[in-house]
């Protein structure tokens, strides 16, 4: 057993439909999650430079806060950074880009599948990678075909607090033609804040398409490996939950509770070492959300 705390990040509150999935089936697990509200988006941003935040990130989890796992809990730094994390740090390291494609997989019926994320995910080829890998077939033997689709400015809506208005619906509608057009029967939430705007894309796909996250095949695979390592946490003492932005703490903690729950009553500030930060106005809080009804990371 081990009663160290599960690391997490994300460029903000994208992850945090990750962490709600972990703590619901993990209940005694202590969580330490960071959301780098101060540089989102980053699905805009050079690989490269992703990849660099993503290390800062893990390494402060690693040997600040003595975290036993990681979860990358965004999509575009999974594609960007897994394979170098997994190369320095030895803690086991969790993705959210595997889990995804087997819940997409298992899901469809007529193997047309979509896969929507931000700019940095779908350019870098990590879904179309992960689904060419595992060689999929339909029930009659066809191959799957995938189509994948950049969502420039959702991530924008969620960490807005908007993902449900006008703004939302019409973006939506210019942004998921191309999957629409293709026959997608299931499609693939492939950016941690995308479900946020679950009840948007619903409306635009129409019923006949299953959304598929990774929230919740991620926390299964966290599941897997803390039974197959045995590290576990021992049941006794009440779990503890942080939280961490490198951006503005009250605001942080304003959308985080309507996104997420009671549970984010208050947050600690970290500054990043690295990259340019974010100036905007992005993290306003909005009286008028409405609890969302599932989610550019």
């Amino acid at each position: 057993m081990d009663d160290r705390p599960i690391g997490m990040f994300d460029s903000g509150f994208g992850g945090l439909t990750v962490a709600r999935a972990l703590i619901d089936l993990l209940p005694n697990e202590d969580l330490i999650y960071i959301g780098d509200t101060a540089r989102y988006p980053y699905g805009p941003r050079d690989l490269e430079e992703v990849r660099g935040f993503a290390r800062e990130i893990t390494r402060k989890l690693v040997e600040e806060h003595d975290v036993k796992l990681v979860v990358v809990a965004c999509n575009t730094a999974t594609a960007a950074a897994m394979d170098a994390l997994r190369d320095e740090f030895a803690v086991p390291l969790v993705g959210v880009i595997a889990p995804g494609v087997r819940a997409l997989l298992s899901v469809t019926e007529n193997g047309r599948v979509g896969v929507i994320g931000t700019v940095g995910t779908i350019r870098s080829g990590a879904y179309q990678r992960a689904i060419n890998a595992s060689r999929p077939m339909t029930p009659a033997g066809r191959p799957v075909a995938l189509t994948c689709t950049a969502c420039p400015g959702f991530v924008e809506l969620v960490e807005r607090g908007d993902p449900q208005g006008d703004e939302a619906l019409v973006l939506a509608e210019r942004l998921l033609a191309p999957v629409r057009a293709a026959g997608v029967d299931s499609l693939l939430l492939g950016c941690t804040h995308y479900p946020y705007l679950a009840r948007t894309i619903g409306e635009v796909m129409g019923p006949g398409v299953v959304l598929v996250s990774s929230a919740d095949e991620t926390a299964f695979e966290v599941r897997a490996l803390l039974m197959a390592t045995g590290l576990g946490r021992r049941r006794g003492s009440t779990p503890t939950h942080r939280w961490i932005s490198s951006g503005d703490v009250g605001s942080f903690v304003r959308l985080g509770r309507r996104l997420f729950g009671p549970e984010i009553d208050q947050a600690e500030h970290w500054q990043p070492a690295q990259g340019e930060v974010h100036r905007g106005n992005g993290h306003r809080a909005d009286t008028s959300l409405k609890s969302p009804a599932g989610g550019e990371s």
